[in-house]
C-alpha cells in the first residue's frame, strides 16, 4: 500500500502544473477472467518543460505514448505511477495496459453469480481506485470530461455516467471469454460527461435486470430513471418504492438548491459484494444489493434504504456538481448529504420521524467517534490517501450533519438555504474549500461565521450539558423553580466551550379518565447556551415539571444528562411520550451514561427490557437491541455476565411471544433472541422455531431468518456442517454462501476457528463479502476461550496484513479481529498487549495505528463500564 499512496503536497504540486481537458477511455471486458484491456487517451495542458506523473495500478503496461513519442514502460512505470517529463503547453498521453479485475470491492469488481454462473462487474473508485481501471490524474481537483467506450459480451447491459450513444455495435469476430452465454461481442459508446472528478466515474456491466421510469426536472428536461440488479434477484426488486423515494428527493432538492438536476440520467444499480451502503457516481449510483429485500426486513432497514437513496441523490449537487478540492473537506460532500437526506426524508417522504432515527443512530455514532483518541475536526487534516481511507467516519458524516442542523437553527433556515443556493450558483462544476461555503452563508445570514467555524468545524470533542435546578415548595405543595442553569462540561483532551442554540422542554405526567398516563409537554423555550454556565431566568418562578429535558428538539450537538427527578420520571413513564424524539433523547442520555461508566450496565439492561416493547420507532428498537448486546457482552462485569446473558435471552423470547403478531418489533426481538440464545432451553426454542414445531402468530420463517436461527444453533453446538450444507443446498445464492461462511466460522470448535482464521488472515483468496462474513462468524462464541489463542497471532499478523492487502480488506481484518470481546477476561490483558504492540511499532502507517488505538479505546471504556457495573448495589 505505501507505493500506492499520494500525499496532499504531491497533489497540490501536480495541480499547479497540470489542467486536464478530457479522457477517452476504451475498456475491453472480453479478454479473460483475470484482466481486461484498458486504453486511455488524456488531453491536458501543462507548464512547458514541467515534469509530473499519472496514476495507474495495473499488472502490465503495454504502451505509453506522450505527444507522439513512445516511452519504455519499464523505464517510466513504477510504484503505481507513470513518470512524464518535458511536458508541452498542450499534451496528449496514450496508455495501453492490462488491468486486473478485483474481488475486494475496489476498482472493477468481478463477481460470478452462483445461481446462473453469469458474470457481473461494477466499479468502485472512491477514494483513489479509478487508477485500477484507467490511467488518470487521481485527485478530485483535476476535473475533466470523460468519454467511455466498453466492449463486452453482447447479451450484457453496460451502464456508465452518461447515456449510451445509440445501440451497442456488434464486434465482428469478437470473443466472449468472460463466462455466460456465447452471444458475441459488442461495443457501447457513452456520451461525454460534464467536467467531473475521476472518483465519481463509473462502469457497471453484466446481464443486469433493469426497470425504468422517468421524471421531469425543474428546467423541463425529461430525466430517464433506471433501477438495476442481478437477474437472479429480479423477483425481489421493488422498483416502484425506489422510484417513489427518488422522485420525491428530486423535487425536494431542486426546490431547496434552486439548481436543476445536473446530469442527463439517473440510474441506481444494486450490485453484489459492495463494501459500503452506496456510492454517488454521477448519474450511475451503486448500492449494496442487500437493499433488494428477498426476505422480510425491519422497517428500520427500509427507512435506511430510503435515506441512503436520498443521501446519494443529494451528492449529485454536494460532491458531484461542486466537489471538495482535497479530502480535507470531505465533509462538504458527506455532512451535507447526510443532513439533506434526513431533512428530505422527514419533509418529503413517509418517514416523517427521520430526525428521531438520525438522533438515535447517526448522532450516537458521532458521539462515540468524537470521544475516541483519534477524533479529529470536521475539517480534517488529510495528509495523504491513507489518512483519507480511514476517515469515512462518524465525524465526517454524523457530527458534520449534526453541526449543520445546529447552524441552520443558529442562522435561520431561509438564510442557510439562500447561502447554499448562492454557493451552487458560483461554484458549479468546480472545486471548493470551507471558506468558499462560509463566504456565501455569511452574506445571506449577516453573521460572521469565522468564530463559529473555528469552534465547530476546526476543533474536536463533544461537550456535556447538565441542568442545575433548585426549587422550593409553594403553599399548594407544588415545587417552584428558584434557579435554573445549564452547565457545559468539556473533556480535558478538547477543552472547547461552544455556543449551542437549543430547546428546553418541560413534561408533566398526565393521567386520563381510564388511568393511562402520558408525558405531555407543558413548557418549551429556545435559547443560546454558551460557556460553562448559562442561567435560564425564563424558567425561574415556574412550577417545576415532572421531567426537564435539555436539548428538547435535538438542535444541539452535545451529550445530555437528566437530573435525578427527571430521570426517575422518564424510567417510570418512558412509553408515555407521544413524540418519539424526546423519548429517544432520554434513551440516548441513559446509554451515554452507561458508556461513560456513570451508571451500571445492568441498570441499562433492565431499562431496555422493561420498556422496549412500548417503543414505536423501528430504528430506535434496532439501535436499542444493538446497545443491549454491547452492554451485556462488554459493559456488564464479567462475574455477572452469564446470569445477565441468560436473563436477557429469556426476556427477549418472552417479549417476542407477546409482541403484536407479524409486527416489526416481533421480528426484531426474534432475531435478537436467536443471536443470544445459549442455554439448553433457549436453544430448544430456537430449534423449535426453525423446524416449525413452535410458532409465533404472524412470524414467517423465511430464508434469511432460517439462516439466523440455524447459525444460532451452530453457535450453541446444536448443529454443524451437515446442517449448514443442507441449508446451502436449499439456498445456493450469493447471500446463502455468505451466510454459510459465517455459520461455518461460528462452529464452536478449535478446528473451525483455526480454519476461519487461516482463510482470513493467512490466505488472501476470499472475496470481500465472504471475508466479512467469516470474520463475523469467527467472533460469534459463547465460550470466549475459543478466542484466547488468537490474541498474540492477531498482533503478530496485522502489520503484514496492512502491507499486503488492499485498504478495504486490511481494515476488515484489523478492525474485525481485534479481541475486544476479551476485555476484562482474567486470562488475558488485552489493554496491556495492545500497549506493548503500540510501543514496539512506533513507525507503522498512521492509518493502521489509528485503527488499533481506536480499538484499544473500546477496551478501556469497557473496563471502566465493568467497574461501574461491579459497584452496583
Amino acid at each position: 500500500m505505501p507505493a500506492e499512496n499520494l500525499t496532499r503536497d504531491e497533489a497540490r504540486a501536480r495541480a499547479a502544473v497540470v489542467s486536464v481537458e478530457s479522457y477517452d477511455i476504451d475498456l475491453d471486458l472480453t479478454t479473460g477472467p483475470e484482466t481486461f484491456a484498458s486504453r486511455t487517451a488524456i488531453r491536458f495542458s501543462a507548464t512547458p518543460g514541467a515534469s509530473t506523473f499519472v496514476d495507474l495500478i495495473a499488472p502490465r503496461v503495454r504502451e505509453v505514448v506522450l505527444n507522439g513519442q513512445s516511452l519504455d514502460p519499464a523505464e517510466v512505470f513504477a510504484d503505481s505511477r507513470i513518470q512524464l517529463d518535458g511536458l508541452e503547453a498542450q499534451n496528449e498521453l496514450v496508455v495501453l495496459a492490462d488491468a486486473a479485475y478485483m474481488n475486494t470491492g475496489e476498482g472493477l469488481h468481478r463477481f460470478v453469480d452462483p445461481v446462473d454462473d453469469e458474470v457481473y462487474l461494477y466499479s468502485q473508485f472512491e477514494v483513489a481506485d479509478s487508477r485500477r481501471v484507467f490511467a488518470v490524474f487521481e485527485q478530485p481537483d483535476l476535473k475533466a470530461a470523460f468519454t467511455f467506450r466498453v466492449t463486452a459480451p453482447a447479451h450484457w447491459v453496460v451502464v456508465s455516467n452518461s447515456p449510451a450513444v445509440g445501440e451497442p455495435v456488434p464486434v465482428e469476430g469478437g470473443r466472449n471469454l468472460n463466462g455466460g452465454r456465447d452471444q458475441g461481442t459488442a461495443t457501447w459508446t457513452f456520451e461525454t460527461t460534464p467536467r467531473i472528478s475521476s472518483y465519481i466515474t463509473a462502469v457497471v456491466a453484466g446481464p443486469y435486470h433493469s426497470e425504468h421510469g422517468e421524471l421531469t426536472s425543474s428546467d423541463g428536461r425529461v430525466i430517464p430513471l433506471g433501477v438495476y440488479c442481478r437477474s437472479s434477484l429480479a423477483p425481489h426488486l421493488d422498483t416502484e418504492n425506489i422510484l417513489d423515494v427518488t422522485r420525491k428527493g428530486f423535487a425536494f432538492y431542486e426546490q431547496a438548491f434552486d439548481v436543476p438536476y445536473p446530469f442527463a440520467k439517473y440510474d441506481q444499480l444494486f450490485v453484489p459484494e459492495f463494501n459500503a451502503g452506496a456510492m454517488e457516481n454521477a448519474g450511475a449510483v451503486t448500492f449494496l444489493e442487500n437493499y433488494v429485500f428477498r426476505s422480510k426486513v425491519p422497517e428500520a432497514t427500509v427507512e435506511r434504504r430510503a435515506v441512503t437513496i436520498l443521501h446519494e441523490l443529494a451528492h449529485m449537487w454536494f460532491g458531484d456538481l461542486v466537489t471538495m478540492r482535497w479530502w480535507d473537506d470531505l465533509w462538504l460532500n458527506e455532512s451535507f448529504a447526510e443532513f439533506a437526506s434526513t431533512l428530505a426524508a422527514a419533509e418529503a417522504t413517509q418517514w416523517t420521524s427521520s430526525w428521531t432515527t438520525f438522533s438515535s443512530l447517526e448522532k450516537n455514532w458521532a458521539y462515540r467517534q468524537d470521544q475516541l483518541p483519534s477524533t479529529h475536526p470536521i475539517v480534517a487534516d488529510m495528509r495523504d490517501l491513507q489518512d483519507v481511507e480511514v476517515n469515512f467516519d462518524g465525524i465526517t458524516y454524523a457530527k458534520g450533519a449534526s453541526v449543520l442542523k445546529q447552524l441552520v437553527a443558529w442562522v435561520g433556515r431561509e438564510e442557510f438555504f439562500a447561502g447554499v443556493r448562492a454557493y451552487f450558483a458560483k461554484h458549479s462544476w468546480r472545486n471548493t474549500e470551507l471558506r468558499d461555503l462560509l463566504t456565501e452563508l455569511e452574506a445571506t445570514s449577516g453573521r460572521d461565521l469565522s468564530a463559529w467555524s473555528t469552534l465547530w468545524l476546526e476543533q474536536s470533542g463533544v461537550t456535556l450539558l447538565r441542568p442545575e435546578i433548585t426549587t422550593e415548595t409553594a403553599a399548594d405543595g407544588s415545587e417552584v423553580i428558584t434557579s435554573f442553569a445549564v452547565l457545559q462540561e468539556v473533556p480535558a483532551e478538547h477543552p472547547v466551550q461552544r455556543p449551542h442554540r437549543l430547546g428546553i422542554g418541560g413534561y408533566d405526567v398526565v393521567t386520563d379518565e381510564k388511568g393511562n398516563s402520558r408525558l405531555e409537554r407543558t413548557q418549551h423555550i429556545v435559547l443560546d447556551v454558551d460557556g460553562p454556565r448559562t442561567e435560564v431566568p425564563e424558567l425561574v418562578g415556574a412550577r417545576r415539571p415532572d421531567l426537564v429535558l435539555v436539548n428538547d428538539g435535538d438542535l444541539a450537538y452535545a451529550k445530555v444528562r437528566l437530573d435525578d427527578a427527571s430521570f426517575a420520571t422518564a424510567v417510570a413513564h418512558l412509553g408515555g411520550f407521544s413524540d418519539s424524539l424526546p423519548r429517544t433523547l432520554v434513551w440516548t442520555a441513559a446509554w451515554d451514561a452507561t458508556r461513560d461508566g456513570e451508571t451500571p450496565a445492568r441498570d441499562f439492561v433492565d431499562l431496555v427490557l422493561r420498556n422496549i416493547a412500548q417503543e414505536t420507532d423501528s430504528s430506535v428498537v434496532q439501535v436499542l437491541l444493538r446497545q443491549l448486546s454491547t452492554a451485556v457482552d462488554l459493559y456488564v462485569a464479567p462475574e455477572h455476565r452469564e446470569a445477565t446473558d441468560v436473563a436477557v435471552g429469556d426476556r427477549l423470547l418472552e417479549l417476542a411471544e407477546t409482541a403484536a403478531a407479524g409486527s416489526d418489533t416481533q421480528l426484531q426481538l426474534v432475531k435478537a433472541f436467536a443471536g443470544r440464545a445459549s442455554t439448553a432451553a433457549q436453544l430448544d426454542a430456537v430449534a423449535a422455531l426453525l423446524d416449525g414445531s413452535r410458532t409465533l402468530e404472524g412470524l414467517s420463517i423465511d430464508t434469511d431468518l432460517r439462516w439466523e436461527l440455524l447459525t444460532s444453533l451452530v453457535t450453541g453446538a446444536r448443529a454443524g456442517r451437515a446442517e449448514i450444507d443442507a441449508q446451502l443446498a436449499a439456498d445456493p445464492t450469493a447471500t446463502g454462501q455468505r451466510a454459510a461462511a459465517a455459520a461455518r466460522a461460528a462452529i464452536p470448535t478449535p478446528e473451525a476457528k483455526a480454519a476461519a482464521w487461516a482463510a482470513v488472515v493467512e490466505g488472501d483468496e476470499l472475496p470481500n463479502a465472504v471475508q466479512t462474513a467469516t470474520i463475523n462468524g469467527f467472533g460469534r462464541v459463547h465460550n470466549l476461550g475459543l478466542l484466547l489463542p488468537y490474541v498474540q497471532p492477531y498482533f503478530a499478523a496485522i502489520e503484514g496484513v496492512w502491507e499486503s492487502r488492499t485498504n478495504e480488506m486490511a481494515q476488515n481484518v484489523v478492525v474485525g479481529l481485534y479481541p475486544t470481546d476479551l476485555a476484562g477476561d482474567p486470562r488475558v490483558d488485552v489493554l496491556a498487549t495492545t500497549d506493548t504492540w503500540l510501543a514496539e511499532h512506533p513507525d507503522v502507517p498512521a492509518a493502521l495505528r489509528r485503527l488499533v488505538v481506536e480499538a484499544r479505546d473500546g477496551v478501556r471504556r469497557a473496563l471502566a463500564a465493568q467497574a461501574a457495573d461491579r459497584s452496583r448495589a
